[in-house]
């Protein structure tokens, strides 16, 4: 609990920063909804013109802007660019800050197994992760239901999109802390962090643009597409198991390194 406790205190900023940021980003987009919807039928005329290859690298394909939800997809997209880049941080950072600190020694002397240790840590980027996501869900609701001007919507639609963030955050979170452990040392977490979601995220916009599926099915973005998910008022399950293979495999694979892993000491 002790282990758990300091990488939570540790994180805590972190992830006021992270859900500060995120709510702002719901705001300031949901307010200008009505701006968009009252012109939606031009927006969407304007948005048709365009090569549908542009439209499905922005995952602007089949968006009605006069929809709350369609509108909402938007901003989506760049909520699951932000919170791949806090997920695949913690990942990166859960074991790589104490080995470039030169502190991993210091812990790894207590009598705590390895298996535990990596076990609280992982449950503290949980709980931090937890949270932002419980800042989006609330920031939604309330700047949907403030900005939408009485149009309707789907709360199960609006409830799968959310419920997405968590499976979404896991794959990220796991991915990163198994490259972490597959890299002799890691200076700086955030060219890794920044480099996976947004080279994942430009994978799918190309895998729609090239029309390569292969491209598709490595992407987390692809596999919980916000329009896909509006427009069938369900997850797409096949997409969705290949991310559920990547967490499983990613948290079995650490465990494994992590044990067997030669940890650098400070003296």
């Amino acid at each position: 609990m002790n282990i758990f406790m300091h990488e939570f205190k540790m994180s805590i900023r972190s992830v006021i920063t992270w859900s500060i940021a995120l709510f702002c980003l719901i705001f300031v987009f949901m307010s200008m909804f009505n701006a968009f919807a009252s012109d939606a039928e031009l927006l969407n005329e304007m948005m048709s013109q365009f090569p549908e290859e542009l439209l499905m690298a922005f995952g602007m394909t089949n968006i009605d802007m006069a929809t709350v939800l369609g509108f909402y997809s938007l901003i989506f997209t760049f909520i699951q660019i932000c919170i791949a880049i806090q997920a695949a941080n913690y990942g990166f950072s859960l074991v790589s800050v104490e080995e470039r600190d030169m502190t991993a020694d210091f812990l790894l002397a207590k009598p705590v197994g390895r298996t535990k240790i990596l076990t609280m840590k992982g449950l503290s980027a949980i709980t931090g992760l937890t949270l932002t996501n419980l800042i989006v869900w609330a920031s939604s609701f309330v700047f949907i239901n403030v900005y939408r001007d009485g149009r309707p919507y789907e709360i199960k639609t609006l409830l799968l999109l959310l419920l997405s963030i968590v499976m979404f955050q896991f794959v990220f979170m796991t991915v990163g802390l198994l490259i972490s452990l597959l890299v002799r040392r890691i200076r700086n977490v955030t060219p890794y962090s920044m480099g996976l979601a947004f080279g994942t995220y430009v994978l799918n916009a190309f895998g729609g643009m090239l029309g390569e599926e292969k491209l598709e099915l490595i992407t987390p973005f692809k596999h919980f597409d916000p329009n896909y998910i509006i427009n069938n008022a369900s997850f797409d399950f096949p997409m969705m198991f290949i991310s559920l293979s990547f967490i499983i495999v990613s948290i079995i694979a650490s465990y494994v390194l992590y044990t067997r892993r030669n940890i650098p000491s400070a003296v």
